[in-house]
């Protein structure tokens, strides 16, 4: 079989494990196979014992958590410098349209001043007694006041105009300045990303390839147990709640990425990161949720896990470094780390820190 026809198969047996989860009545979902079995001595002769492959493990889940931590600061600067340019766009239309409209009242205003000098000349008393129409002169002297009140009017105006287009300028200066504060807490995330991923690629790469094998399987294993503790502890049984209309849609805008690479940043379509793709699936569902796993668990609603309905996102880890999307029947879909693909996974296999709730 060509690549290619495996590289459909393989989505489209996920794809399968997607649905079946989702349409089962009641099938707790527990692992995507059950834990292979220990090796022998004579297995492990070739290989690193178990105990040192765990250390191995240890060092890497370290390493790729700090690298999400670091992903989720580099996507709220890279978030923060979007929203700095674009109100940065607004306050120079802003100071253009000031500019102009100053350059208005300051052509209007010299009309004005032009006009009341060829006016002038004598006092008015003086030309009330040479004028042939009292009347007349005492209609335009009124002219001359509302043109009088109409220029110190305009003056006003090119005064507040004055004051909004330097409030506008100091404005901008601001955004500028945390722009520049965002670029550079992004180029700091970038830089501790790509070096907490060079190590774990550099320790999986010291690692013979029956150790590689090994160290996928111990990783299994670890996420089976983890799953069938959070299962027999019951909570299954609790979690009865139907997903709504909007819920479905991003379900089903998730499951339909297993397969595609994790990508540090990415929000689609040929990659994601964790929070990339919770975002994009709301999105795709109609309600626009912050980008990162932090601020997704800080500003949507907190639910309690007996609560939990598909399409409600779980947030992992104390510091909410992690998110997945709850697609029911203890089952996650979820964008795991670097070198891995969006997948199904147990809900209960990384330890949960909340539920969050993106519709109402």
């Amino acid at each position: 079989m060509g690549s290619g026809k495996r590289t459909l198969t393989a989505s489209a047996i996920a794809l399968v494990c997607a649905v079946t989860v989702l349409g089962a009545p009641a099938q707790a979902y527990a692992s995507p196979g059950r834990p292979t079995p220990t090796p022998t001595p004579s297995d492990r002769s070739a290989t690193a014992p178990d105990k040192d492959l765990e250390a191995v493990r240890a060092k890497l889940d370290t390493l790729y958590h700090d690298a999400a931590v670091a992903t989720d600061a580099y996507n709220a600067a890279e978030e923060k410098s979007e929203t700095q340019s674009a109100q940065i766009v607004r306050l120079a239309q802003e100071i253009v349209k000031g500019q102009e409209k100053l350059a208005e009242l300051k052509d209007r205003a010299g009309a004005a001043a032009r006009a009341q000098y060829r006016g002038g000349g004598l006092p008015p008393e003086m030309r009330l007694w040479l004028s042939n129409d009292p009347q007349a002169f005492l209609d335009d002297v009124g002219t001359v006041r509302q043109g009088e009140r109409a220029t110190q009017g305009l003056l006003a105006e090119m005064t507040r105009t004055q004051h909004d287009l330097e409030q506008y300028v100091r404005d901008a200066s601001d955004r500028w300045k945390e722009l520049d504060a965002h670029r550079e807490a992004k180029a700091e995330a970038k830089k501790k990303i790509e070096k907490q991923i060079a190590a774990a690629e550099k320790l999986e790469s010291q690692l013979q390839k029956q150790e590689q094998e090994r160290l996928r399987k111990l990783e299994d294993e670890a996420a089976y147990r983890a799953q069938t503790a959070w299962l027999d502890s019951g909570i299954l049984k609790e979690i009865k709640a139907k997903a709504s209309q909007e819920g479905r849609k991003a379900v089903q805008f998730a499951t339909r990425q297993i397969g595609k690479p994790y990508v540090w940043g990415a929000e689609g379509p040929k990659s994601y990161d964790c929070s990339g793709l919770t975002s994009q699936a709301w999105n795709a569902a109609g309600t626009q949720i912050p980008r990162t796993s932090q601020e997704q668990w800080k500003q949507l609603r907190h639910i309690g896990v007996k609560d939990m309905r598909p399409g409600d996102l779980i947030i992992y880890f104390h510091d909410a470094s992690h998110v997945a999307m709850y697609i029911g029947h203890g089952a996650i879909v979820h964008a795991p780390r670097p070198g891995r693909t969006v997948t199904i996974a147990g809900a209960g296999s990384m330890p949960i820190l909340g539920v969050v709730r993106p519709d109402a």
